[in-house]
């Protein structure tokens, strides 16, 4: 299979499906495009288009060219393909809500998703503090964030959400990362599973290819001028 991915560094979406696949060891070929989607010229629009009409990653294409698009269509594709692999939580009711929590992060946190958006090789604790302040909006979804986690680590004794690694915890990957880089306050027991999640091998993995992109675009960019 090819997963088809944006720069590492900013693609949240992108890090979802590409954590998962390399946590369970489902082997994929890896093809990213750098997110240059303003430019009708670029290999963006060349390629994303021919195989998928969302012009969105993250796209797993099979061997015989069957594309499936959106992070919650591969994870539910994947599973299937591999049912032998606990990618859902086995128990029904703990895989009914990490389906939940998974749906929850897809559609929801728009407020921490806007104003903090990944940037992998960039801290910006400063501007956390700002918004920490100031954005009520911010600070109400960061609780629910808090308050979910933590009914599922209750239930499940950690260290991950539901016990072993799962999908949901793929999906909470790039929250992780946004509360490290931008130094937003959480609770003890939030704190420790963001860590837990940033290291991760998968993540790690993830982090360290980021790190090596040094690619700037401005358009993805809010708080810098320049790398």
């Amino acid at each position: 299979m090819k997963l088809y991915i944006g720069n590492k560094n900013y693609s949240s979406w992108s890090m979802r499906a590409g954590v998962l696949l390399a946590a369970f060891g489902i082997p994929f070929d890896e093809v990213k495009l750098r997110l240059d989607y303003g430019n009708p010229a670029s290999d963006w629009h060349r390629v994303i288009a021919a195989i998928t009409p969302t012009k969105q990653v993250p796209v797993l294409v099979e061997d015989d060219g069957f594309a499936v698009w959106d992070t919650l269509a591969i994870t539910e594709f994947v599973a299937d393909r591999h049912p032998e692999l606990p990618i859902w939580p086995r128990d029904a009711k703990a895989r009914a809500r990490a389906r939940s929590l998974c749906a929850e992060m897809h559609a929801g946190f728009t407020r921490l998703r806007t104003v903090c958006p990944m940037n992998i090789e960039a801290f910006f604790p400063e501007v956390g503090a700002k918004l920490w302040a100031e954005d009520e909006v911010l600070r109400a979804n960061v609780a629910r964030l808090e308050a979910a986690w933590a009914d599922a680590l209750q239930a499940s004794g950690g260290p991950f959400l539901f016990g072993a690694f799962s999908a949901a915890d793929a999906f909470f990957a790039p929250v992780a990362i946004r509360l490290s880089r931008y130094g937003l306050p959480v609770s003890d027991t939030a704190a420790a599973y963001r860590d837990a999640l940033l290291a991760h091998p998968a993540v790690e993995d993830w982090i360290a290819d980021a790190l090596r992109e040094q690619d700037f675009l401005a358009h993805t960019e809010p708080y810098r001028q320049s790398r």
